[in-house]
């Protein structure tokens, strides 16, 4: 079976840590190819091979400046994956409450004198 394009949508896009890291990087403010290369410590190359792909998911933007591209992002795109994961967040919500239950009840037991239990006699 041939593997899904990565740059068929923004869930395929930043499946790739790589492209995290240039996202995260943007989020701070527009940067050109060579800021990028600079502060992820990334070939240039492999800089531009992911802003190409981010930039056909339309998480990307770029603006010319003179001889300079600058690239921004633009979240919109990452709307999608913000509602797919909120979907998931109330079940996460109740499953860190249960465990925040069973936590406190077991350090309830520890601080007991007896150590929370009978048996020993």
């Amino acid at each position: 079976m041939a593997r899904a394009a990565t740059t068929a949508d923004a869930f395929n896009a930043v499946a790739e840590p790589r492209r995290r890291q240039i996202l995260d990087a943007l989020a701070t403010g527009e940067r050109s190819v060579n800021d990028l290369v600079a502060a992820l410590d990334l070939p240039q190359p492999q800089v531009s091979k992911h802003l190409r792909v981010l930039r056909e998911v339309g998480l990307v933007l770029v603006r010319e400046e003179g001889r300079r591209r600058l690239y921004r992002l633009d979240g919109r795109p990452l709307k999608a994956i913000h509602d797919w994961v909120g979907r998931y967040e109330r079940s996460w919500s109740q499953r860190f409450d249960r465990l925040d239950a069973v936590l406190a009840d077991l350090k309830d037991e520890e601080a007991e004198p007896d150590g929370g239990t009978d048996d020993d006699e």
